[in-house]
């Protein structure tokens, strides 16, 4: 099968790749997809307007994720928190998604939701910070579901340095009734969370990082770091308390660190689902092997993920924080939504030779589940632009 792609002219897809879907989650890492809503494409999804979801897509598409075994991570940034998806939106999906969970299983272990202070954009004290903070987090407790404490514009704007992070933390993990996950969104993702944990270096704001976590051990799940900087976050891994988990949310380096020990939480498996289970699969078997059987599974491993970085690289390529144009686009090739719309506009966020890029990659990834469709809607997309 062929199209011609600008940037690439004629190419020939390669042969189709089925991946089975796992009998259980991976044994040897804890794996969230950060999951994408929906949006409705015949409601006003223009920016500015209250975020319209297709709720069933939606729902459908995080079943799509448990079913390759991987735990859900949702009302993230991947979402659109911060970029479209408003609080109205946002409580109702913490509600469908972990109501939806317990027909899989316990939601409070597949499914992970953020709690930030977002529907509060002009709290101006560390009170009413707290108070955004903790009324989130009993809408996630309330359904159901973990609690992911997500990093704060608001908090980063207010706070004057570590001990006013450590004050509003410090509060939150008495109001969780169970270990929450931490997230550090790196500045490249929101530039308003620069300087999070009260320094912009990040040597500084790792050591106000570090004595928070290590205060308040017994209430922390893990951390979802999202730097982009494997050697930091190596260290970081090594520092954390015992029983504290690290989830990469490195999208550039991610085999790398599931393979040398972390955890993952991420928005390129959103995208890459049903690759990163078999990956994961025989990570597993490797872990339990040894000799040369080892060395072939970890090279089973190493073949499944090489092809998926080069996608994710470009998905999330300057300006990152537009990566969930990418992961939307994706998820409309292989039909698992009806159009290629986003709450905010956001499908416009990328060009075309962006995407006809993804699509070539997402293709050499094995990761077009069904060509002959996703080849329609491409070349749908290029007849509406002129070509």
């Amino acid at each position: 099968m062929r199209i011609d792609l600008p940037g690439s002219g004629a190419y020939t897809l390669r042969e189709p790749v089925v991946w089975p879907a796992p009998e259980a989650p991976a044994g040897s890492r804890v794996v969230y997809a950060a999951a994408h809503v929906v949006a409705d494409p015949l409601a006003d999804n223009t920016p500015g307007s209250p975020a319209a979801v297709d709720w069933e897509a939606t729902l459908r598409f995080r079943r799509h994720l448990w079913s390759y075994g991987l735990r859900v991570a949702d009302a993230m940034d991947t979402a659109q928190r911060n970029m479209g998806l408003d609080w109205a939106a946002t409580r109702e999906l913490i509600r469908r998604s972990a109501a939806e969970a317990r027909s899989f299983g316990d939601p409070a272990t597949l499914v992970g939701c953020g709690a930030g202070t977002d529907h509060a954009p002009d709290a101006a004290d560390l009170h009413t910070i707290g108070a955004a903070y903790a009324e989130q987090i009993e809408t996630v407790q309330s359904a159901g579901a973990g609690v992911i404490i997500m990093a704060s514009r608001q908090l980063a704007r207010v706070a004057r340095g570590p001990r006013d992070y450590h004050q509003v933390y410090g509060k939150l993990f008495g109001l969780a009734d169970r270990p929450v996950i931490l997230h550090w969104l790196g500045e490249m993702f929101d530039p308003q969370l620069a300087g999070y944990w009260g320094s912009r270096d990040v040597g500084a704001a790792t050591e106000s990082f570090l004595e928070l976590i290590h205060a308040h051990a017994s209430m922390v799940d893990g951390v979802k770091v999202s730097l982009l900087d494997e050697e930091h976050e190596i260290r970081l891994r090594t520092a954390l308390p015992d029983g504290v988990r690290l989830y990469t949310g490195d999208d550039f380096n991610y085999p790398s660190l599931i393979r040398s020990g972390s955890h993952a939480l991420l928005g390129i498996f959103d995208a890459i689902a049903p690759a990163a289970a078999s990956a994961l699969r025989a990570l597993d078997a490797a872990e339990a092997a040894s000799g040369s059987d080892r060395e072939r599974l970890l090279g089973s491993y190493d073949e499944i993920f090489g092809p998926t970085v080069p996608l994710s690289r470009k998905i999330f390529e300057t300006p990152t924080y537009h990566y969930k144009t990418g992961i939307v686009f994706l998820a409309w090739l292989n039909g698992h939504q009806d159009a290629f719309a986003m709450v905010n506009g956001a499908q416009s966020a990328r060009s075309l030779l962006h995407l006809s890029e993804v699509f070539r990659l997402a293709d050499q990834a094995g990761l077009l589940a069904d060509q002959e469709l996703a080849v329609h809607r491409m070349k749908a997309l290029l007849a509406v632009n002129g070509l």
